[in-house]
């Protein structure tokens, strides 16, 4: 084997494991997703491919002399196989909150960037950043609504996050096998799915950017030993008024700006994570004017354009500083009530998040430079905000996720020695420690997938289900309520100020109960506050028997109990009926 070939042999599992990938996509039978959702359908080719990739990825960071662009083609390739798989296998878009922003885009496109007659969809009016954006994308490319590229958000948000991460890496150390290591395994780990067709997925993608701004600026002492300020050249100043930001302080108050009025809590995290970086004296000169600027603009939009919902929801934001505990226990929801499968899936969940924020804090323990740099202050940069507030349960997930950058660096810098030990622990353990980095990513990985894939029976929806949505939607009058179980059903929200919606499962508590013993009963006294003549239509569909089954809110049969209910009561007419879903019309007595 020649010189040539020897050294390019570590890139050739690359096009081999995404020719491997794409034929496994050829004849995946969707109708077999279950209580594991893709897991169960997914054929063995694909794992063959999985495998190939990482063990390509790790043989070409341990070469050298090949370019980083293979390592950043093996990277892009595992984006493409965790987030483009779903979007390549389903013929519709997948999630319900992404069908609720394409409403949302949809409704601003048509009523000059606003949401009329909002009612709960209020707060939308107050963060529109994100929708105005998407409506202004529609009139430069023509388009009438974002639903047929609102399915490809999740693989191109997570390879656009690439560049701020490399970034931010990239300022503490030039270490490049540190740098694609944490890439590595930020994408393994990344488990929390905000990176749909949402405001949160492009409020995060600005925070990194953010954050890789500022990072990239900080004084030499604030990376590794012996480390060059690759970031910026030596001679550019950082003392000053404004520590040497001059114009590019611009740039990164347009973003703060961007992220202020498209998310209420991403600016809250930029602020958190700038504040703790003005601990070390040595970046205050560097950190104090982004986070001036970033208080000054969050402070002035919420006391202007968002003042409605802080007002609204002022008491309890202040009980909830009252009971930080109950805040962080706030994410830890029962599994009692979910199927067996969902809750072998919440304990990988909860396992694969403990073993990362565990890897961490072994790093700073180990690796004692890496407590020097700002990686740590990012780390831990979401823990005031998950005391002070429980975000609706879900404070635990968003801490995680904002975490996750500087807890994969860490884990990079853990698996990898400092180039002073490097030889030492050559010669003491390297065979070892060869085995045990695929091991881990591919163990990661296996996390990642049962955490971000088991729940596509509910997330999923088939053509028929959006048929009959879109059916539904189309032909209710002006005036007519809209009834479903659970929010699974796909544009749900379309035409939403013209049809009143009920959600089954998100009532008062007696009438859920009610609906257990007697669901007709239960539909009944759900509408029972419009008008008589009114009509109600019913959805009754596959995705929402699956979000029961799998969470528990309900029982599982709740669907098909309702239908059999409706079916043998007059005054209820069948309307729409596909393989997948069932629509149909009363009026209110």
């Amino acid at each position: 084997m020649s010189v040539g070939v020897r050294r390019y042999a570590p890139c050739a599992p690359l096009p081999v494991a995404l020719v491997l990938w794409l034929l496994s996509l050829r004849n995946v039978n969707l109708g077999g997703i279950g209580a594991l959702g893709l897991l169960q359908v997914l054929p063995p080719l694909y794992w063959v491919a999985v495998v190939l990739l990482t063990g390509g990825f790790v043989a070409t960071l341990r070469t050298p002399r090949l370019s980083q662009g293979w390592l950043a083609g093996y990277v892009l390739a595992l984006i493409a196989l965790i987030h483009a798989t779903p979007t390549l296998l389903y013929p519709t878009l997948r999630y319900a909150w992404a069908w609720k922003h394409v409403a949302i885009v949809d409704a601003m496109l048509h009523h000059n960037g606003v949401v009329p007659n909002a009612g709960d969809l209020e707060i939308y009016n107050q963060w529109p950043g994100f929708f105005l954006l998407n409506v202004a994308v529609l009139k430069v490319l023509g388009l009438s609504s974002p639903v047929g590229y609102a399915a490809w958000v999740p693989p191109f948000a997570n390879a656009l996050m690439l560049v701020p991460l490399l970034l931010i890496y990239r300022s503490v150390t030039t270490d490049r096998r540190i740098v694609w290591t944490g890439v590595w395994i930020y994408y393994s780990v990344s488990w929390i799915g905000q990176d749909y067709f949402s405001p949160q997925a492009f409020a995060f993608l600005l925070y990194a950017w953010v954050m890789a701004l500022v990072l990239r600026r900080l004084p030499a002492k604030a990376r590794a030993p012996g480390e060059p300020a690759s970031g910026r050249p030596p001679d550019r100043p950082t003392s000053g008024v404004l520590g040497g930001w001059g114009w590019s302080l611009v740039t990164v108050l347009l973003l703060v700006g961007a992220i202020v009025c498209s998310h209420q809590l991403t600016p809250l995290m930029v602020i958190s994570g700038l504040a703790l970086l003005m601990i070390p004296r040595r970046n205050r000169r560097v950190v104090w004017p982004p986070l001036v600027g970033a208080a000054v603009i969050t402070a002035v939009y919420g006391a202007t354009v968002a003042r409605p919902y802080l007002s609204k929801n002022l008491g309890s934001f202040v009980s909830s500083l009252a009971s930080p505990d109950g805040n962080v226990a706030s994410g830890f929801r029962s599994l009692g009530s979910a199927a067996p499968e969902q809750v072998l899936v919440g304990f990988v969940d909860r396992g694969l998040s403990a073993t990362v924020m565990l890897l961490a804090v072994a790093c700073l323990v180990l690796r004692r430079w890496t407590r020097r740099t700002p990686i740590v202050w990012l780390l831990v940069a979401p823990l005031p905000l998950l005391a002070a507030n429980a975000y609706g349960g879900e404070m635990l997930f968003r801490a995680y996720m904002f975490s996750l950058p500087a807890a994969c660096f860490l884990i990079g810098a853990l698996v990898h020695p400092s180039r002073r030990g490097q030889e030492a622990a050559r010669t003491r353990w390297s065979g070892p420690r060869k085995a045990l980095l695929p091991v881990l990513m591919l163990a990661l990985l296996g996390g990642l997938f049962f955490s971000y894939d088991s729940k596509e029976a509910m997330n999923y929806y088939t053509s028929d289900e959006v048929a009959a949505a879109s059916w539904m939607t189309d032909n209710a009058p002006p005036g007519a309520v809209i009834v479903a179980v659970t929010g699974a059903v796909p544009g749900l929200d379309e035409r939403y100020d013209e049809h009143p919606e009920v959600v089954l499962a998100a009532t008062a508590p007696q009438l859920q109960q009610l609906l257990v013993a007697d669901p007709r009963t239960a539909l009944l006294y759900s509408v029972g506050f419009v008008k008589s003549g009114t009509p109600v239509y019913l959805i009754l569909s596959r995705a929402q028997m699956w979000e029961l089954k799998l969470t528990g809110e309900l029982p599982a049969d709740t669907v098909a109990r309702l239908a059999d209910a409706v079916s043998a009561t007059p005054g209820f007419t069948l309307v729409y009926r596909n393989a997948n879903a069932s629509v149909y019309r009363f009026t209110v007595g």
